[in-house]
């Protein structure tokens, strides 16, 4: 019989050397074999690491191949636009070690003395002092004189010689003269000249050296592009006080449409912004984009209903009442609905889902416009946002696996979704911001032709008179007109020319 176990006391001889292990130590191969035990353990484990690690690795690359799918539709519907990408040039020289100017030793240019004099105006001698007030004053015996050109709106220009009757203050202690009423003081350029050229220039939308060749080829009045910057800046100083109360009457209004664009001042980006209605205009250039800026213009605690697309630096104005552009929700949804379907894999409950945002909204814009032009009831407006709220709450009910649809989603389902039927419980509130994206469309066109600005007084003078000349037309005005007083008239005139029937109230 065999034995399963060797007998007490019994010492192999082969111990050391054993003929059936090769010739092994029995000790050592058993010790082996214990060891593979704890290396076989150790083996499984990482292989269970390796697994793990893999498995993360197969879910991340499937990630990101979604996300590269995502990416390239994404991609390829921009390229698809019928615009392209606004990238400057490699090519582009800096000018930030170049000094502004004439060269040196660059001969000055002076107005040529007119060959003609078309009419004389005798201006009696002032009553009172122009500079501090004080009268009656002394006759004097000497006279003054001064020629300005200027023109009219036919091709030729009407030179007038102003002759000023002088006289003395004694306060000031020298003689002093007035002004007529439609001359300038000191100006070789008259005041119709200057305004034709600030209308060409912040209404046509014309360039300086445009503006100028328009004057000498046209009406035969010949200046430099930079006489163009100091009417510019002369109307911009004038204007100043009429900005500053269009502001205040810009935050009194009732509804207001805001929006924002690039704009660039010297190589540097700027915000181009907008805040207006039917009746005004405002806009305001500004390093930043922030709610600071928003404040600026519309006050923290806006008693209005304010319409913007979903730019969060409005939040900090706190207006009454908000309503967000659906015509933005709606350009958003569309773009969406591009990228699903340019994508190798089908989402098609977001595809769907857009859709019907999409259509939603076209029918809330449809449904605001009958309202605005009456035809339909304005009691029909609670039974509509009713409706609205109800479909919207059945297309945004289950979410979605696109990230960029479910941002969406959230967004109309989020805390923001009071705003975005506001014009069904206000009457005149559009439900989009077209308004003030047509507005600001002409500081987009300037910044296209002549690539924004390059001092802070230019800033200054394309937020002021913009602002005035959009102001005046919107009141029913002529604003080459309202120029021409503006330059020669005093605050309160212009004022009362800048608005409809001459009103200073909103």
């Amino acid at each position: 019989m065999k034995r399963v176990y060797p007998p007490y006391g019994y010492d192999c001889l082969y111990k050391d050397n054993c003929p059936h292990l090769n010739f092994l130590s029995t000790l050592w191969v058993f010790g082996e074999y214990e060891r593979a035990h704890e290396v076989y353990e150790e083996h499984l484990r990482i292989i269970d690491v390796f697994r793990d690690r893999l498995d993360d690795t197969m879910k991340r690359i499937r990630l990101l191949e979604k996300e590269n799918e995502e990416l390239k539709a994404k991609n390829t519907a921009l390229h698809r636009r019928q615009f392209k990408a606004n990238k400057k040039p490699e090519h582009a020289v800096s000018l930030a070690g170049r000094k502004r100017g004439a060269p040196v030793g660059h001969p000055g240019w002076f107005r040529p003395e007119p060959a003609r004099v078309d009419a004389t105006v005798h201006v009696p001698a002032p009553d009172r002092c122009p500079h501090c007030g004080s009268g009656p004053l002394v006759p004097g015996e000497g006279i003054r004189e001064h020629v300005q050109e200027d023109i009219v709106i036919r091709p030729r220009t009407v030179v007038r010689r102003y002759v000023h009757k002088e006289a003395y203050c004694s306060r000031c202690g020298r003689s002093v003269v007035k002004a007529a009423p439609d001359e300038l003081p000191n100006a070789p350029i008259g005041p119709v000249t200057k305004s034709v050229a600030l209308y060409l220039r912040y209404r046509i939308g014309m360039s300086y050296r445009k503006v100028e060749e328009v004057m000498r080829e046209i009406f035969g009045l010949a200046f430099v592009p930079a006489s163009a910057v100091g009417f510019d800046r002369a109307a911009a100083k004038r204007g100043t006080p009429l900005y500053e109360d269009l502001r205040e009457k810009i935050r009194a209004s009732e509804i207001v449409h805001a929006d924002e664009t690039s704009w660039r001042n010297d190589g540097t980006g700027h915000y181009a912004w907008y805040a207006g209605n039917a009746d005004l205009a405002l806009f305001h250039i500004d390093r930043h984009r922030s709610t600071d800026v928003a404040q600026h213009l519309l006050g923290d605690n806006f008693d209005g209903v304010l319409i913007t697309d979903r730019y969060a630096a409005y939040n900090g104005v706190h207006a009454r009442e908000r309503q967000t552009c659906l015509a933005h929700l709606i350009t958003r949804a569309r773009e969406l609905t591009r990228e699903l379907v340019l994508m190798e894999t089908r989402d098609t409950k977001a595809e769907a889902f857009c859709d019907a945002v999409g259509r939603l909204f076209s029918d809330a814009c449809a449904a605001g416009g009958d309202l605005l032009k009456g035809k339909r009831e304005w009691g029909d407006a609670p039974r509509i946002e009713k409706q609205l709220r109800a479909t919207l709450g059945k297309i945004c009910a289950k979410p979605l696996k696109y990230k960029p649809a479910e941002g969406l989603r959230t967004f109309l389902t989020g805390k923001d979704r009071k705003f975005l039927f506001t014009f069904l419980r206000y009457p005149g509130v559009p439900p989009t911001n077209n308004q003030a994206e047509q507005s600001i469309r002409f500081l987009v066109i300037m910044r296209k032709l002549m690539f924004g600005t390059r001092s802070a007084t230019g800033l200054k003078t394309h937020s002021i008179l913009p602002s005035l000349i959009i102001t005046s037309m919107r009141q029913g005005n002529d604003p080459r007109k309202f120029l021409e007083t503006l330059l020669v008239s005093d605050t309160m005139t212009a004022q009362a020319a800048l608005y409809r029937n001459g009103a200073r109230a909103p």
